[in-house]
């Protein structure tokens, strides 16, 4: 096929809420040897009308199309790191910096752009705009020379792991369910926490539930993406119910509506905004590379007794991982589709704790509308809502156990025990939200 494409960049669908809303017609692409850059520029880059051809292999060339335009159009702020990722460009993040350090720092030419402390977790992230005409793999190896000791990285940008489209009709071979009585909800005192886009808190799915909402200076923007994990999550009428249908959110915004956003520093903010409001379970269905600010909150956040549940991905089976899923002690979740099958373009390996429904289904959407759904996205809501149920508070111990217990209860898939592709087993099998709702507005 030629040059290699970073496989982080099969991940990356459709970030801004423009994109979703609406009509493509993709032919089947096939990838040139030049790689990204040789791509068609002529593609609709949205996804309505995919419901009934979701096809793994379009999916990841509409992402490989959506970087590159990412990149190209916004190419004042956003840049490509040395692998592919994309980034903000000009700047460096550092985890905790001494006072000393930013000295140095201020002494060779960089700015201070923004600083975020981090309540919950004790520490502090330092954003650093780089020197003018200083390239930014050059300001990090720069300011690694000034403070060795210190941490630093590429601002980068994650990306969520799914697609929202609308339907014309029901996928093959998918079940409907019937009516849903959503009389009965979680117990009270339930909460749980999202890292994602804005959510549309007016949808019905929403009514009379707690929503706090964080980020955009207090404005969050509703988006799709995750208005519709937050419903899967929470949301409840009487045609639909999430995992934990009721409780309690804690939505921290880290996209504003801005193509900049899904930032590290961003993602850090809402993960110590969640820690510090004491919300046991977080999820994360976002996906990106590597990165050591993220890895460093990650591992506080759960060192402080919370659990992230975070989507695997859907850059294919011999995907590289995808983070955060990927950091030790994050439950990963994969997808199903309709008749318990992992789905096609989702990432394997031992960072894949449980498998969820994630494919042949609905969830709600802006406009007081409902949407099909498919990805690692859309399986990871349904995860942490279970997990959600039997965590009231923030504690290492009660959280090993409440992921022991619900491995203990997944239905085993694929090769007996844990695998790659399923980890413990099937969880939610019964929490499918009906296709057919998408097909109709809420009331």
């Amino acid at each position: 096929m030629g040059s290699k494409i970073p496989a982080f960049l099969l991940s990356v669908i459709l970030a801004q809420p423009l994109v979703v809303e609406a009509q493509v017609a993709l032919p089947g692409i096939r990838l040139p040897g030049g790689g990204l850059q040789n791509l068609p520029l002529s593609t609709d880059r949205t996804l309505s009308g995919l419901s009934n051809d979701l096809d793994p292999q379009r999916l990841e060339n509409l992402r490989l199309l959506q970087v590159r335009d990412l990149i190209r159009t916004h190419r004042r702020e956003i840049e490509a790191d040395p692998n592919g990722a994309p980034i903000l460009r000009g700047e460096v993040v550092a985890f905790s910096p001494a006072d000393a350090a930013l000295e140095r720092a201020r002494a060779a030419g960089f700015n201070v752009a923004r600083a975020r402390v981090l309540d919950g977790l004790d520490a502090r992230l330092v954003v650093l705009q780089a020197p003018r005409g200083m390239a930014t793999r050059r300001a990090l190896e720069r300011l690694r020379g000034l403070d060795p000791d210190g941490a630093y990285d590429f601002n980068h940008l994650y990306t969520d792991s799914g697609v929202v489209g609308r339907a014309d009709g029901e996928s093959p071979g998918a079940e409907v369910a019937g009516h849903v009585d959503a009389a009965g909800s979680v117990d009270a005192g339930v909460k749980v926490g999202l890292v994602d886009s804005g959510v549309d808190i007016t949808h019905a799915v929403f009514r009379d539930i707690v929503i706090h909402q964080h980020g955009c200076s207090g404005t969050p923007v509703p988006a799709a993406h995750g208005t519709a994990v937050a419903s899967l999550m929470i949301g409840r009428s009487p045609q639909f119910h999430g995992a934990a249908p009721g409780s309690e959110l804690y939505s921290a915004d880290v996209y504003c509506g801005l193509p900049t956003g899904g930032a590290v520093d961003a993602v850090a903010d809402a993960l110590a905004w969640l820690v510090q409001e004491r919300v046991p379970v977080i999820n994360v269905s976002l996906v990106g590379p590597p990165n050591l600010m993220l890895e460093n909150v990650v591992r506080m956040v759960i060192a402080h007794g919370h659990v992230i549940v975070a989507a695997v991905g859907n850059d294919g089976p011999a995907a590289p991982p995808l983070y955060p899923a990927s950091y030790p002690d994050v439950v990963g979740v994969t997808a199903v589709d309709a008749h318990q099958r992992a789905l096609l373009e989702a990432c394997r390996g031992k960072q894949v704790r449980f498998s969820a429904p994630g494919a042949d289904m609905s969830a709600a959407s802006p406009a007081q509308s409902y949407v099909v759904v498919r990805g690692t996205s859309f399986a990871s809501p349904i995860v942490a809502g279970l997990l959600a149920e039997a965590l009231m508070q923030p504690d290492r111990a009660a959280a090993q156990r409440a992921v022991s217990d619900l491995a203990a209860h997944a239905i085993d898939l694929g090769a007996p025990g844990p695998d790659p592709i399923y980890g413990f087993g099937l969880v939610g099998s019964d929490l499918r939200p009906q296709l057919a709702l998408a097909s109709a507005r809420s009331h």
